[in-house]
């Protein structure tokens, strides 16, 4: 019986530990999705930030948009043929889900010109809220890859957010998106 159990929980194990997504992430386009220019350069910084602290090579969308351009430019194949040149085939398009729930990520696997044309209704931080959820987009060569929610606890205000953010977003990438 114990020998059964066992088994049983180690083929449980290694079902869900193939089934985690990994990204074998060496080079990312970052793309923020939040409508306020000065929270989505935040965020866009920080994660490229991040990716380069950690051997990836990064850079953010900001620096090939105009002021208050459309980030659906990032995905005509002009653009996609200049990233390639550039050593960029990988975009990593990351977003705010929503607060205090929990979700799941999106079932669908959306064109890289239509996920780059939608909006975002959040903000990286709103009064009176306590946790938060990042969904980030791999897409390679133009085609969905998969894509990770990450849910931070215990904020206060914007610039917890940011810390908490940094702090969780580390360890995800060398544990999760490198691999």
């Amino acid at each position: 019986m114990k020998f059964i159990l066992s088994f049983l929980l180690v083929a449980v194990s290694l079902s869900s530990y193939g089934q985690k997504p990994k990204f074998k992430l060496t080079n990312a386009l970052v793309v923020g999705q939040i409508d306020k220019p000065e929270e989505r350069y935040a965020l866009e910084g920080a994660l490229t930030n991040l990716l380069v602290d950690n051997g990836v090579k990064a850079s953010p969308s900001l620096n090939f948009l105009k002021v208050g351009g459309d980030s659906k430019v990032l995905a005509s194949d002009s653009m996609l043929l200049k990233m390639k040149e550039l050593g960029f085939d990988t975009y990593l398009i990351a977003n705010v889900r929503g607060y205090d729930r929990k979700f799941k990520a999106a079932g669908r696997k959306d064109l890289l010109v239509d996920i780059l044309g939608q909006g975002s209704l959040h903000e990286l931080y709103r009064q009176d809220i306590v946790s938060i959820t990042f969904e980030f987009s791999f897409y390679r060569n133009g085609q969905f890859i998969g894509s990770d929610l990450v849910k931070l606890g215990n904020i206060s205000d914007r610039e917890s957010v940011l810390k908490r953010f940094s702090k969780k977003i580390s360890k995800r990438i060398a544990k999760k998106w490198m691999l």
